[in-house]
Parts: structure tokens; sequence; C-alpha cells
């Protein structure tokens, strides 16, 4: 899986997200690494939530996982708290802003 398609991928997951109960700004980048290997964001604003192929520079968390973990995630087929406690995925930021991940996953 290239990039391009992983973001694609992801991109169409998370817009099906519910992000209307989170009242704070969040901004997440995700690193990922090995195949499909690059740096993109989420951010929720206003109640929208937004994903771009950039680096965020004002993010809350950097999530590092790889392309599989993080399909896995936001197909709601792996829990994020379990992928990290299994070290498949890394958190680096504020840990209470990164459990709003959960709000972006497919139900």
């Amino acid at each position: 899986m290239t990039y391009s398609e992983l973001f694609a991928e992801v991109r169409a997951l998370f817009s099906e997200a519910d992000v209307s109960n989170v009242k704070e700004h969040l901004a997440f980048q995700f690193n990922i690494t090995g195949e499909g290997e690059g740096i993109f964001y989420a951010e929720v604003k206003d109640g929208k939530l937004s994903v771009e192929p950039y680096e965020y520079f004002d993010r809350d968390v950097i999530f590092t996982c790889s392309a599989e973990t993080l399909l896995k995630i936001a197909k709601g087929k792996t829990d994020p708290v379990l992928a990290f406690t299994l070290g498949k995925l890394k958190v680096d930021g504020d840990i209470d802003k990164a459990l709003v991940l959960k709000e972006f996953i497919k139900k």
C-alpha cells in the first residue's frame, strides 16, 4: 500500500466519525512507519474533522504506528489503547486528548 492509498482510506474512514460532541480543538499527527510511510494530520475544530496530508506543528498528540495498525484502529478492529499497550502504537503528547481518538473509530 502506498502513502496515497493509505491516506485516502484513512481520510474516508475518519470522515464518517461523529465529532460533534468534541468541544475542544484537537490536532493529531500520524507518523506512519514502514509500508506507506508518511505523515498526515487530523484536526477537530468547531465540531468538524479535517484530515490533511501535512505535518501539523502545533499538535496535541503524535501517533506513530504502521499503516496496518492504523487501518485496524480506524476500522474498529483494534482498540487504540490495546495497540498502545502491545507496543504497536506510540503516543507522544497529551494522553487525555489522545484518548479522543476513539471518537474517530468506525463503530
